[in-house]
Formats: C-alpha cells, sequence, structure tokens
C-alpha cells in the first residue's frame, strides 16, 4: 500500500501551510530540476538532459549580464535507509545539488512508500520556494511527489518532461511485448495481462487511474519528439498541456576537420547502452551478412556497456560478439567526455533500436560532430533523422537492410562525404534553455495556448 493510501480519499500528503505570497510574474525565476538519477551515479539520457538544463539555467542568471534565474537540482540514489542526519534528502555534492536515498518504491504504480519522503521534500521545497519544479522523471521520488509539491506550494508552476512510456507500460516503458518482443501499438488492460498474467485487467485499470490522478496536478508536459506526445495525448495527458521541447545536450567541442583517410574502410560506429532494445543482434546479424558475402571493408566499432545488463543478456552478448565475424570490435565503455573525438572517427553512427525510441541522445551527439546516421525507422528515432540531409532508415530490425546499405556507401564513400554537408546541426544548448524558460513564463500568464507547438 502506498503511504498516501492510507491518507484518505484524496491520497493527500501531511497538509503544508499555505504559500504566504503569489510568484513573481516575470523573471528572475527559481527553478528546481527533479530527476530519477543522479549524473555522479548513473549517466542515462534522462538524468543528463536534466542536469544540463540546470547548468544552462544556472548560466544564463549568473555573471553581470546574468538575468538573476536560480538552479537548483535534486537526483536520486538507491540507497534505502541513505541519507545522514535523519533526513533523506542531503547535499553531497555542492551548494543546491541534492540527492535523495530512496527506498521502498512500487514500480507497478509509481508509488514512493518512503515515509520520510513527504517530510524531507515538503521541507526542502519551503527552503528552496523555487517557483518552477521541473521533473525529468518521477521514477524514485514517486507520482505522489507532484501533490506534495502543489501542497507545500501551491503558486508554483509544475513540469514534467516525459522520457519514455512507462506511465502507459508496465515493461519498462518499452511498449514492446514481454515475451515475443514485437512493437506494441496501444496499450489497453486486456492487453497488458497478457504480457503480465499476474495481474488483472483491474489493476491495470486502478494503475492508469492511480498516475493520472497525480499527472492532474502537473501544469505542462513536455515530450523530446512529436511521437511521445501523441502518444502520451492519445493516453490522457490534455493535448493543451503538452509542449514538444528538444533535450538540452552539451555543445560540441570545436575541433579540426577529420583528415582523411585512405584505407577504404568504412567505420560505422555503435555508441550508448548496449541492451536488446538498442539492436545489437541486428548489428550482429549485419556483419555476419557482409563476411558471408566476402565483404570486408566495413567495420562495426561498439562503444558502451554491457555489465549492468541482465546475465541473460550479457551471455547473448558476448555470443553475438563472438561470432560476428573479425570486422566487430568492441570497444567497452566510454566516458561521455570522449563521445565527440570517437564519433568524428567513424563514417556513420548507427542507431538500430528495436523499440520506440523517444529522443536518443545518441542522434543528437552524432548530428553535433556532422556525422551520417542509420536508425530504424520508427519512434523518435525517424522524427530526428531527416532521409537525405541527416542519414538513412531502415526498417526496425532489418539486419539485411542494414547490411544492403553499409555495402553502398563503402562502395560509394562521395556519398558519405556529401551527407557531411548537409546534416543539420542539433539546437545550440542556449537555445534549448531559452525555449525551457519561454514555457516556464508563459505558465505564469492567464491564457495557454490550446495545442502544443513544434520546435
Amino acid at each position: 500500500m502506498s503511504i498516501f493510501e492510507s491518507l484518505g480519499e484524496d491520497l493527500a500528503p501531511p497538509q503544508a501551510e499555505p504559500d504566504p505570497a503569489p510568484v513573481p510574474a516575470a523573471p528572475p525565476r527559481r527553478v528546481l530540476v527533479l530527476s530519477h538519477s543522479h549524473p555522479a551515479i548513473t549517466k542515462g539520457g534522462s538524468e543528463l538532459a536534466a542536469w544540463r538544463l540546470c547548468e544552462g539555467l544556472r548560466a544564463r542568471g549568473a555573471g553581470p549580464g546574468g538575468d538573476g534565474t536560480t538552479a537548483f537540482f535534486l537526483g536520486c540514489g538507491r540507497e534505502p535507509g541513505g541519507g545522514r542526519a535523519g533526513s533523506s534528502i542531503t547535499e553531497p555534492f555542492g551548494e543546491g545539488d541534492y540527492l535523495y536515498a530512496s527506498g521502498g518504491y512500487d514500480w507497478f504504480k509509481f508509488a514512493n512508500h518512503d515515509e520520510r519522503f513527504p517530510r524531507d521534500f515538503t521541507a526542502l521545497l519551503r527552503r528552496l520556494r523555487p517557483d518552477v519544479l521541473h521533473f525529468h522523471h518521477y521514477s524514485n521520488l514517486g507520482v505522489e511527489a507532484l501533490l506534495i509539491a502543489r501542497r507545500a506550494l501551491p503558486h508554483a508552476r509544475i513540469v514534467v518532461t516525459l522520457h519514455e512510456f512507462q506511465a502507459i507500460c508496465h515493461h519498462y516503458g518499452q511498449m514492446l511485448t514481454r515475451h515475443s518482443r514485437t512493437l506494441c501499438q496501444r496499450a489497453s488492460p486486456r492487453d497488458c495481462m497478457r504480457c503480465f498474467p499476474e495481474f488483472s485487467r483491474t489493476d491495470f485499470f486502478l494503475r492508469a487511474e492511480y498516475v493520472r490522478r497525480f499527472f492532474a496536478e502537473v501544469d505542462a508536459f513536455v515530450a523530446p519528439s512529436r511521437f511521445l506526445a501523441d502518444r502520451y495525448v492519445d493516453w490522457g495527458v490534455p493535448v493543451e498541456k503538452m509542449h514538444v521541447l528538444e533535450n538540452v545536450i552539451a555543445d560540441a567541442p570545436p575541433a579540426p576537420p577529420p583528415a582523411p583517410r585512405d584505407d577504404g574502410l568504412l567505420r560505422a560506429g555503435f555508441f550508448g547502452q548496449i541492451s536488446f532494445l538498442k539492436g545489437l543482434q541486428v548489428l550482429f546479424d549485419a556483419a555476419a551478412i557482409l563476411e558471408e558475402d566476402g565483404v570486408s571493408d566495413v567495420v562495426f566499432n561498439i562503444h558502451g556497456d554491457p555489465s549492468g545488463q541482465p546475465e541473460e543478456f550479457q551471455q547473448e552478448f558476448q555470443e553475438g560478439l563472438a561470432k560476428a565475424g573479425r570486422n566487430v570490435r568492441f570497444h567497452g565503455p566510454y566516458d561521455n567526455a570522449r563521445v565527440d573525438g570517437l564519433m568524428r572517427a567513424q563514417d556513420v553512427v548507427l542507431v538500430p533500436s528495436v523499440w520506440w525510441e523517444n529522443s536518443p541522445v545518441v542522434i543528437q551527439e552524432a548530428r553535433r560532430n556532422g556525422v551520417p546516421i542509420i536508425c530504424s525507422d520508427i519512434g523518435g528515432m525517424a522524427e530526428k533523422v531527416l532521409p537525405g540531409a541527416d542519414g538513412w532508415h531502415i526498417s526496425a530490425g532489418s539486419a539485411p537492410e542494414l547490411a544492403a546499405l553499409l555495402r553502398s556507401l563503402a562502395a560509394a564513400p562521395q556519398r558519405l562525404a556529401a551527407m557531411r554537408g548537409t546534416i543539420r546541426p542539433p539546437l545550440p544548448s542556449s537555445a534549448a534553455v531559452e525555449e525551457h524558460m519561454a514555457l516556464y513564463n508563459a505558465l505564469f500568464q492567464t491564457a495557454k495556448d490550446s495545442a502544443y507547438p513544434q520546435t
């Protein structure tokens, strides 16, 4: 049972005193950015996007020319019983950078069972007094955090960036069937029960209602892709609350143009999390096809770390690596600070994911480094890569298509050279921060647009 279910029909946390005064109607803003993890602990896409937003807001407000914007960060570490001096929220990484030691979490309905959290979170909010709370995810914090924030600071605005489909799909938010690993087009209690027979249709119905109850406290939802936005609007998020804004990513450091290579090889790089979802088997199968056909001028470079995956997948990965052939090279994990140099050494970046990716950071990184992309033709991937300008699409899961495309590019390297001149750079970090600030300011106006904009 959630700690809020025992508190009555309204599912309300302990009542805080009313916020004594309205927030200002114009900048400077005080913004608290929250994430389900912390980049000092894990370096997934959502926590990095949250951290870079916080950094950008701080840069906007700093210095003689700054506008006074103040930003704080709250990340999570899954350390049940953690914290110091009896508090679950500490400040271990520096001033204004907080860590919640989470524990007691219900992953089925995102309910936080930690009895310390309502008290400690309310105390933090009333001390910092942000006028905007921007959640990059609600896992570990729990969806009840949205109501705690509303009760503690009723005049603040609450924003939630959605990163995948967790509220819709219990299968890790993947919209991928549990057993056959096929794409799921739409969730329903009946279909969800087929994947998880241990839960009833009523369980899935109540799960959705529980999440929607707390989502009702949100003033604006942000989706980094229109695909994700449409899925959530179809699920029940009000269209007038939905906004499509790109995540804030780091700007690429300046670098000299790549030196020409005359070895006749085409280097295809894979970067990021190594899991089944990312389509590593598609890459292995394509490499095997090319080897069988005697193609030796395509080299696959895999950069990533499978160690956090289930043992079953790690074994599959090692077996696939062993069978893939001589032209597949596994380079292991990499520091994100090196990704630009590693990408610039590739001729093409592969994103062969087999699920509805939202807005893969690797696509933005490849675009900022001017490296063509080959991605699956589904979800936010297809939206972020413009065929003929940024790269090419292949049918999701199709190793033969990937092999054929790489073979043709190796035979005509001028196509890659031409593509490098048409790749659209991603939105600069400062511009992405400005779009977020414009959204915050708009939330304090009485009139709101009725449709979500495309950026």
